[in-house]
């Protein structure tokens, strides 16, 4: 029979790691809230200047002068893979590893490497037999435009200087706080989106000074607008996933701390009863006597 000392100290170690778990999902829903409106607010203006730009290029005839849109025989890839930099935030880390290693995957005859952003992808892939061309980690608690400009940046000098024929941003999706989705989005070379280039615009615009200097100026520009709608998707969609495996460990420990105090009241009226039994069992013994 367990020992009531140890049932009491392991209730009370449930109750202490539910207050943790508990103030842990209030901070969750605190971020969650500001990140949230910030993803909101950003959306539409990345996505419109997605369109623009896909309305201009579907406009130009020879795209081979824009070489961040010169497409090229896939031989060597770039995955860049966001994750968060910390845990206790369910399947949101574990989900996007395994998403990274079945793209890999997806590449058997091209050379691969990962850009990590976020320490917990490091810290997976790091043991594996892959090449880590470059990290980025220890941002996201101060999350900041800046940040986007420095990993746009870097991606783009890698993919220009390392000869790299594809760049892929492997993230979480921010959709609600109960529900992430794993994207696999081609950064580079840019291509614009398919449903934009079939809606362009009728109206035969002029522009100075031509098409081809606009876009080779304006696409770095979309590059980092939309690496910082990228992690402004993944910090929300971390938050939304820790509020949940917060309050889902903040319930498990309520029905924990249940079952523990039924156990513990059952074992201390076994306890009673037996003590009970004894004491009329010597009472009887001494009455006999």
């Amino acid at each position: 029979m367990a020992n009531l000392r140890e049932i009491r100290k392991r209730i009370s170690s449930v109750k202490s790691t539910q207050q943790i778990t508990k103030a842990m999902k209030m901070v969750a829903a605190a971020k969650l809230r500001r990140a949230q409106e910030n993803i909101l607010a950003f959306r539409p203006y990345a996505y419109e200047l997605r369109s623009l730009i896909a309305d201009l290029s579907a406009k130009v005839e020879d795209q081979t002068q824009v070489p961040l849109m010169t497409r090229r025989p896939v031989k060597k890839v770039l995955l860049v893979v966001v994750t968060a930099d910390r845990g206790l935030c369910g399947a949101f880390n574990s989900n996007i590893v395994r998403h990274a290693a079945e793209r890999i995957n997806d590449y058997p005859e091209a050379e691969v490497e990962l850009f990590m952003v976020g320490r917990k992808g490091l810290e997976f892939f790091q043991h594996r037999h892959v090449t880590i061309n470059g990290q980025k980690i220890n941002f996201f608690n101060d999350l900041a435009f800046g940040d986007a400009l420095d990993l746009s940046e870097t991606i783009l000098r890698i993919y220009q200087e390392q000869n790299f024929d594809r760049v892929e941003f492997i993230y979480n999706e921010f959709k609600s706080a109960i529900q992430q989705n794993v994207i696999v989005e081609q950064f580079l070379p840019f291509v614009p989106d398919e449903e934009a280039e079939k809606s362009k615009e009728q109206v035969d615009f002029i522009y100075e000074p031509d098409k081809i200097s606009i876009l080779n100026a304006v696409i770095p520009k979309h590059l980092h607008v939309q690496v910082w709608r990228i992690l402004l998707e993944s910090n929300a969609a971390e938050q939304g996933a820790r509020m949940t495996a917060m309050e889902n460990a903040t319930d498990n420990a309520e029905e924990m701390i249940h079952d523990l105090t039924i156990y513990y009241n059952r074992t201390r009226q076994a306890s009673i009863t037996t003590e009970i039994s004894e004491i009329v069992s010597g009472a009887e013994a001494l009455k006999e006597s």
